[in-house]
């Protein structure tokens, strides 16, 4: 690999590892946030949703709009969006514009990442498959040592500062990125001279709508009854306004020539459906996990933010030391015995999750995260394996946006099952609570594997 490709590399490796970043060091400020703006689980859980709806819905669009104006200028476009939110967040006069900037932030970090990995096969022709595996550092090394970055931050500079630290990333990105991502000819003359109506209609504005609402409006109503105990009017219509924009939303991506989430899909091809449900189900315990013990450890055990990070650094290297050791076991082996290990790790690590209590020893904390980790990483690359074995060719970019979405509405349940279950304060009793619900959904990820796995195997016969 060329020096020039070495410094494309690390402009779009600095780009791209922004999302996980922002998204796991948010971990650690949950319990700081609570504090500074005195709220409860649920409505502090809002700091998650917003990043992971915003991500769920800007990812395949800015996809789109990449293929219209160019990716090189997305991904510029998408570091100053970061640039300005980072620099506003700080000083947000109260939680709502907090949540704004997040939001903004989230559209940034998705436009990176939509790109990046396209930037990187069509201008690196030589050694791809080692170009993409730096990448995936990029994105697996910022998650996992994002907790530990946001504790050492919110220790010594609050938590202004877990924005801030963006700041010198998007700088040295953006310079590496000018001069080294090539100029391209613009692509929207691959559209022809489309009005703005067309423009919409290709990347399924009304769609995008509908599921934003839909998801929005459920989960309002869902966690209002849980913070107030009551099934209020307004639940009801909030309710009902998101099972109608839901309706409407199935209605209109099965007619329209361009859906956002073509749903088609997943009746013609129902062995890359189950993959999907999985891998949602995968995340969602992951994530469970992954916001649920910071706030175990700072609120019933009144850790520091340095020592949950340390802590939490555990689940991060494991799954980072774990995903190559993964792909060499899933090019011998394929991927059944893989998610079978995962799925059973996974739930001995919620069985884990349910004996702890507030005086228990730090090994039997670091257990889990560990075990959790190991099982983190076989996912990583035994699903996405699992996808493209189940996926035809001609369907692998649909599949992979399918995929992406997934993964977002994985994480969204479990900062949604958190709320629910810890309602208004973090408690003992419902972190052990969460754990017997995972290991219940850990049980049926495992019956899931191997009913699938036995399917598919069948159906090769």
């Amino acid at each position: 690999m060329n020096a020039r490709n070495i410094w494309l590399m690390i402009s779009v490796g600095l780009g791209i590892m922004l999302n996980p970043l922002n998204s796991s060091m948010i971990s650690i400020a949950i319990a700081r946030l609570q504090q500074e703006f005195i709220l409860d689980v649920t409505t502090v859980s809002w700091i998650i949703f917003s990043f992971y709806i915003a991500s769920a819905v800007a990812q395949p669009v800015m996809g789109k709009c990449s293929d219209l104006f160019g990716r090189r200028k997305i991904f510029l476009i998408g570091l100053v969006v970061v640039f300005g939110s980072s620099m506003l967040a700080p000083l947000s006069p109260d939680f709502s514009w907090l949540i704004v900037f997040r939001i903004i932030q989230s559209v940034g970090t998705s436009m990176m990442v939509a790109v990046g990995m396209a930037i990187v096969r069509i201008h690196v022709t030589e050694k791809q498959a080692a170009a993409l595996s730096i990448l995936a550092m990029f994105l697996s090394g910022a998650a996992a040592v994002g907790p530990f970055i946001g504790g050492v931050l919110i220790h010594w500079w609050d938590w202004q500062s877990i924005f801030l630290v963006n700041i010198p990333l998007v700088i040295a990105s953006f310079i590496f990125a000018w001069k080294t991502i090539p100029k391209e000819a613009t692509l929207k003359s691959n559209y022809g001279d489309m009005s703005i109506r067309k423009w919409f209609l290709l990347i399924d504005a009304p769609g995008i709508l509908l599921f934003t609402v839909a998801l929005v409006t459920l989960l309002m109503s869902v966690l209002s009854v849980k913070s107030t105990g009551h099934l209020l009017t307004w639940h009801l219509m909030a309710g009902g306004i998101g099972l109608l924009a839901l309706a409407s939303f199935i209605r209109h991506e099965l007619k329209t020539a361009s859906p956002f989430i073509p749903l088609r899909v997943f009746a013609k091809y129902p062995e890359m459906t189950w993959v999907n449900v999985q891998f949602m189900l995968v995340n969602t315990l992951f994530y469970a996990l992954f916001f649920g013990v910071p706030s175990y450890l700072q609120q019933v055990r009144h850790l520091n933010e340095v020592h949950t990070g340390l802590l939490m650094l555990t689940l991060g290297l494991c799954s980072l030391i774990s995903s190559p050791l993964a792909g060499r076991w899933i090019d011998k082996s394929g991927t059944r015995p893989a998610l079978i290990v995962s799925a059973v790790l996974m739930t001995f690590g919620s069985i884990l999750i349910v004996a702890l209590d507030k005086g228990s020893p730090e090994v039997n904390v670091i257990l889990p995260l560990a075990v959790f980790g190991i099982s983190n990483g076989l996912n990583s690359v035994g699903m996405q394996a699992a996808l493209f074995k189940s996926t035809p060719k001609d369907m692998i970019g649909v599949a992979s946006g399918i995929f992406n979405t997934s993964r977002y509405l994985g994480t969204i349940v479990s900062s949604l099952l958190i709320g629910i279950v810890m309602g208004d304060t973090f408690s003992i009793i419902g972190f052990q609570t969460l754990g017997i619900i995972l290991t219940v959904l850990a049980a049926s990820l495992i019956i899931m594997t191997l009913r699938r796995q036995k399917s598919s195997a069948t159906q090769t016969l």
